[in-house]
């Protein structure tokens, strides 16, 4: 991006404010590709233009999203809190009453699997995907949560998992399966051996978030630390160049699903965050209060949590249809 100041470029600047803020790296990526795409969508050379009449730039980019290009209201909402970022933070031109076109796109119901439709997918999954599965619907964890558990996450003898800096940044508590315990403790006493073979060779150390790693600066090498589902290999750390041991990627799970799926006969569009919808909507049906739920999926508002009534109303908006009468 040409756009500089002091030869550091616009993406650089937002990149470097964003780690000092300790924003996660997926945050990162995510701000960047939209003020790219923003700066694009204008063609815009110099940091001068973005000052001008920047609450109308930013209106007619979110009208291009919402009219143009059809976006969720939950990504047309991301672009915003990217642009908001980056003149409130980065240029130090805070937005004044900006007015676009929200997106009217409706949110969909949540595909949800039947218990036994779970059951046959979680039969056709074996080693560190059935594990990770057994979590997400287990405790109804994000795939991004799950694959950056800390060992020290799991209490065994509370029996819950504690998801530090969900979505939101935000933590909770969620039940942990007492029928996962002998299989994820068998998994940890794997990876320890893996950890204790990466310090032998000098490495072992894993990304701490904030700044845990300048006040405790033993702590990234501790086993308490470790991710319960660790990488294959050693890489570098895209933002400090360390050589280490990152947490699974979610993709290698999401093509464990799919392949899964494919050899049963469920129609539905199956991915990682089904189990997560599917957690919910059975506790729902158990009789679990939708406040509680609420709270175990970390959820802001209510409303959000209340898509999963759905499934309560048996057929269209809980009719039983007249070919069932005849």
């Amino acid at each position: 991006m040409s756009i500089q100041k002091s030869k550091i470029t616009l993406l650089e600047e937002i990149s470097t404010l964003i780690r000092r803020e300790h924003y996660s790296l997926s945050t990162e990526r995510t701000y960047c590709a939209w003020v790219r795409q923003f700066v694009k969508f204008h063609h815009m050379q110099t940091r001068e233009i973005l000052f001008v009449e920047q609450e109308k730039k930013v209106e007619d980019f979110l009208n291009y999203l919402a009219l143009e290009r059809n976006v969720a209201a939950s990504t047309q909402n991301q672009a915003f809190n990217a642009l908001v970022f980056l003149y409130k933070r980065v240029l130090e031109s805070p937005l004044e009453n900006v007015k676009a076109t929200r997106s009217r796109k409706e949110a969909r119901i949540p595909v949800v699997l039947t218990r036994e439709e779970v059951k046959q997918v979680l039969l056709l999954l074996d080693g560190v995907p059935e594990l990770v599965v057994k979590l997400l619907y287990g405790c109804g964890l994000r795939i991004t949560e799950a694959v950056k558990l800390r060992v020290q996450n799991i209490d065994f003898g509370f029996k819950q998992v504690t998801v530090r800096d969900g979505k939101g940044m935000k933590d909770r508590v969620t039940p942990f399966p007492d029928n996962l315990e002998s299989l994820l403790r068998n998994h940890l006493e794997r990876v320890k051996m893996i950890h204790e073979k990466d310090l032998a060779q000098g490495y072992g150390s894993v990304y701490l978030p904030n700044a845990l790693a300048r006040k405790y600066p033993k702590a990234e090498r501790e086993w308490n630390w470790q991710y319960v589902f660790p990488g294959r290999g050693l890489s570098k750390d895209p933002r400090s160049g360390i050589i280490r041991r990152h947490h699974l990627d979610q993709s290698a799970i999401n093509r464990a699903i799919k392949q899964a799926v494919r050899q049963t006969e469920i129609t539905k569009k199956v991915s990682a965050h089904t189990f997560r919808h599917s957690f919910a909507t059975h506790l729902l049906q158990r009789g679990t209060d939708i406040r509680t739920i609420q709270s175990l999926l970390g959820h802001k508002d209510l409303e959000t949590t209340m898509i999963y009534t759905h499934v309560l109303k048996q057929g269209g908006e809980g009719v039983v249809s007249p070919l069932d009468d005849l």
